[in-house]
């Protein structure tokens, strides 16, 4: 390989790794998104629904209280 065929290659390598990083990026907030709405969408619940689905209104708050990393 040639001095300049390897520095192109160092120019460009760094491209890819920030568009990947920009994906996942995007993923992480979107499912974030969707945990805290359907987080949130609990305390919309009647006790009886929530009975139904098996959580109390306890259970329920303290879900909506989770950080947004938590699974």
């Amino acid at each position: 390989m040639t001095i300049d065929a390897i520095r192109s290659q160092a120019i460009r390598a760094p491209v890819f790794p920030v568009r990947s990083l920009l994906r996942r990026t995007v993923r992480v907030y979107r499912i974030w998104v969707m945990k805290r709405r359907t987080r949130y969408a609990l305390l919309d619940l009647t006790d009886a629904q929530l009975e139904d689905i098996g959580i109390s209104r306890s259970e329920a708050r303290r879900e909506v209280a989770k950080s947004f990393y938590w699974n």
